[in-house]
């Protein structure tokens, strides 16, 4: 039954109408309304949700700043959409919002049946289980016939279904829309596991503050989820300008660039720092961009290592892999020239 609930699910997202996208050129859109309009959780800490005066704050919400500011040189020009997981991906195809920044993973089917295009990777990241502390459990393979909390309309179902599978084990899936009421579902018992990304997982034990410690992250990564911005393929001016904005913090890391100590670097004699403030060259015009539109978009927003320590790392999610590929991580950006 299980699998047929999944086929039947996978079957529905695969259906949703690829081609129906708008033809508009997406860049001049946003310019013409003055506003980029960026789709986001709602309620995901450390990757996208309001804070108590009402401003967004996230990892995904700075990735929508950073686009904002290559495309109308302001990073304060954005409008943050909700987007629910069953209504992700509609809601870019129909043009509802221009780019989707939402804890979304990269994959084959997406890009291939959907029509989506994902611009960049600011996470990478693989799928795990948080059990609570007092439950006894100290790994995943111990869950046979489990009750397990997950989102529909995500990676996570299938990948949760696969490894029980493959480990010939049996669960149960407890399936909700809505992340707050999954979340009490798993705290009042209803399940004995909530799975998702493992820093999706972090964040939310870490948010239990003096209580996190009830809470367990298993050590087991059960998939690869590389986590970044979707936009709508064929619109590629569009496609190029979310990619290279977030090249741009990652070259500003690679570069010793912050947000803080820019000015300094205004007579540095690396021909890579002054192609980045834009002093020499013209890479930016020729993809419709300001010549500073790197050095604006550091100012505005900061670069990766900024980005990530100000949102991630509050919450005891580690740079891991995450790090540049200078210090043995994945984050790599071509070269601005």
């Amino acid at each position: 039954m299980i699998r047929t609930i999944l086929a039947a699910g996978v079957a529905a997202l695969l259906a949703l109408p690829a081609l129906a996208q708008p033809a508009n050129d997406t860049v001049a859109a946003i310019r013409a309304r003055g506003q980029l309009i960026c789709g986001v959780t709602p309620n995901s800490a450390g990757f996208g949700t309001p804070d108590s005066r009402g401003e967004w704050r996230g990892i995904d919400v700075d990735a929508c700043r950073a686009i904002a500011v290559a495309v109308l040189g302001d990073a304060k020009k954005v409008r943050f959409v909700p987007a629910s997981t069953a209504q992700r991906f509609t809601m870019l195809q129909s043009g509802e919002i221009d780019a989707l920044a939402r804890v979304t993973t990269w994959s084959m089917s997406r890009e291939g049946a959907l029509g989506l295009a994902f611009a960049s990777i600011n996470v990478y990241d693989g799928q795990g289980f948080l059990v609570k502390a007092d439950s006894g459990i100290t790994s995943a393979r111990q869950m046979d016939g489990a009750t397990i909390c997950l989102l529909p309309g995500t990676t996570n179902e299938l990948n949760v279904a696969d490894y029980f599978r493959t480990h010939n084990m049996r669960f149960t899936p407890v399936v909700m829309d809505n992340i707050e009421e999954l979340r009490a579902a798993f705290l009042s018992g209803r399940c004995d596991s909530y799975s998702t990304d493992a820093s999706a997982l972090a964040a939310y034990r870490a948010s239990h503050g003096e209580n996190a410690n009830r809470f367990v992250v298993l050590p087991e990564i059960i998939s690869k989820e590389p986590l970044g911005v979707a936009v709508r393929k064929g619109d590629w001016r569009f496609f190029d300008m979310a990619r290279w904005a977030h090249f741009a913090m990652v070259t500003a890391e690679e570069l010793g660039i912050t947000s803080q100590n820019i000015d300094s670097f205004t007579n540095n004699p690396n021909p890579d720092v002054q192609r980045f403030l834009g002093r020499v060259g013209d890479i930016g015009q020729g993809m419709g961009m300001s010549n500073d539109w790197a050095a604006q978009i550091v100012r505005q927003v900061g670069n990766f290592g900024e980005v990530w320590d100000r949102n991630l790392a509050p919450l005891g999610i580690q740079r891991g892999i995450n790090a540049l590929w200078t210090k043995g991580g994945l984050q790599y950006a071509p070269p601005l020239r």
